[in-house]
């Protein structure tokens, strides 16, 4: 099982330990932080993100196409109703190297 710490640190700030890597979350200075980082939603979306862009790479080198230019675009919204939560995620990839008849996601 993989393991990931995360240590309160100061104020709003966090770190989380992976793998030999640490990143520092911190909230907005609007907010109440010291904006040393991301918030940990705004990692968790990234993470999100970045988990679509990757599958999409492998998949465009398994089918021997260009990944060059693949961007993810990720937007998301918080529920207005409580508690605080995230209540929509918008994910678009875009990828040059697909052709259009790949385009399309096959159904069965």
């Amino acid at each position: 099982m993989a393991n990931i710490v995360v240590r309160y640190l100061q104020g709003d700030r966090l770190t989380a330990a992976v793998r030999g890597h640490e990143v520092t979350m911190d909230q907005p200075a609007g907010d109440g932080g010291e904006d040393l980082g991301p918030t940990p939603t705004e990692l968790f979306v990234s993470g999100l993100a970045a988990c679509v862009g990757f599958y999409a790479e492998r998949y465009l080198r398994r089918h021997d196409l260009d990944p060059t230019g693949l961007v993810i675009e990720c937007g998301y919204d918080f529920s207005e109703d409580g508690p605080a939560r995230v209540s929509d995620i918008r994910i678009s990839v875009m990828a040059p190297g697909l052709p259009e008849t790949r385009r399309e996601p096959s159904l069965g």
